[in-house]
């Protein structure tokens, strides 16, 4: 243990989420001898982020503005709606570059463990968006563990009865992947998923 003002950055670091004791003491120890510039613009930045940065008014992305880039941009098509549990997952599909339509952050996963049941997300602001008769296509992008697989199923259950199509993202084998580490889920789902290639 440090003493005084030292500890308190310690602690603070090690509070964000991926970061232990011994990441943040480095963390710590590097700003203690980085320019004073630099840890001052990391201030700034930190305190400029908390005071811009809102959620879309629409689709619940990150954003500077009421609507977010995505939901801004004409290009887009409204024919379809990519449910995600948060918003690094939009930016996880954009990278990708295939989907073109537009998006729900949900604001996290069901997890009864954790409290968190289907009042905790934004799915009613879904179920309200879903009234526009131009969305045809509803993906679902949650992650493949337990709470995204019950958030999936918890929504096709209940968007079934709207008429509109539900797709969920496939699931299977990553690309360089061993058939031998493949556990029974994933490997069940990727012969689900497969395609005929001739």
């Amino acid at each position: 243990m440090y003493e005084g003002v030292i500890q308190e950055l310690i602690d603070e670091l090690g509070r964000l989420p991926g970061v232990g004791p011994k990441s943040a003491q480095r963390i710590a120890f590097y700003l203690l001898q980085a320019d004073a510039d630099q840890a001052k613009r990391l201030a700034e930045v930190l305190t400029e982020v908390r005071e811009r940065v809102r959620f879309c008014e629409q689709c619940g992305n990150v954003a500077e503005a009421e609507l977010c880039n995505i939901c801004r941009d004409p290009r887009r098509s409204k024919a379809s709606i990519c449910v995600v549990e948060e918003s690094k997952d939009v930016q996880a599909i954009e990278r990708t570059r295939e989907f073109k339509g537009l998006y729900h952050v949900l604001g996290g996963a069901i997890s009864p463990i954790e409290g968190i049941g289907p009042d905790n997300l934004r799915i009613k602001e879904l179920v309200s968006r879903l009234a526009d008769p131009d969305i045809k296509e509803v993906i679902i992008a949650t992650d493949p563990n337990l709470e995204g697989e019950a958030t999936a199923t918890y929504l096709t259950r209940m968007l079934s009865p709207m008429g509109i199509t539900i797709s969920r993202l496939a699931s299977g084998l990553p690309v360089g992947g061993d058939l031998e580490y493949a556990d029974e889920i994933t490997l069940g789902r990727a012969f689900e998923g497969r395609r005929t290639v001739s």
